[in-house]
């Protein structure tokens, strides 16, 4: 059995090596602003959702550049935790049902649907990384995004990922300082 001191260990270990996901926050604040774009365009709101799933695919690709220029290490086999943030991502697929059902009944709500999504999905990193500023922002895109939603017009629904760049900026540059202010013992 591992000791909580230990334990704790790892998890500092993942932040500071991986610098608490910057690669994915920075490469999610661009295909964001790319999604704010598409919203803005004068087409129907099902194909806007169709666009925006399709631009959220670029996240990975974009992440795997940035991990090379701010020099991130995605894997980490001496530690065990290190699975687990994969795992973390994986659990995200789960929500898509819920895309899909937007995409369909309801595609001027996707947007909104898909900020909820991604931003409760940061909750767990708060713990995996050990730091405040993935749940804090988990609580403020979900809850924001759901009220713009409820206030926004169709033709204004580009202001919600919007917000979500701009939130994403805010989060990495608070996770860039989280990570460079622990130790490695």
């Amino acid at each position: 059995m591992v000791s909580k001191e230990n334990f704790d260990k790892l998890r500092i270990e993942l932040s500071v090596k991986s610098k608490n996901g910057l690669d994915f926050t920075t490469s999610a604040c661009i295909v964001w602003l790319l999604i704010a774009f598409i919203w803005t365009l004068e087409i129907k709101p099902y194909d806007k959702s169709v666009f925006t799933f399709i631009v959220g695919g670029f996240v990975l690709p974009l992440a795997f550049l940035f991990s090379k220029l701010f020099k991130t290490n995605w894997t980490n086999k001496e530690n065990p935790l290190q699975p687990l943030g994969l795992w973390l991502n994986f659990a995200q697929l789960f929500y898509f049902p819920f895309l899909v059902f937007t995409l369909i009944k309801s595609p001027e709500n996707f947007v909104m649907v898909y900020a909820i999504i991604t931003g409760a999905h940061f909750f767990p990193y708060s713990w995996f990384y050990k730091t405040r500023w993935y749940a804090i922002f988990a609580g403020i895109i979900s809850i924001v995004a759901m009220a713009l939603g409820l206030i926004l017009t169709v033709g204004e629904m580009y202001y919600i990922p919007a917000f979500m760049s701009a939130s994403l900026a805010i989060l990495t540059f608070l996770l860039h300082f989280d990570s460079r202010s622990k130790k490695l013992s």
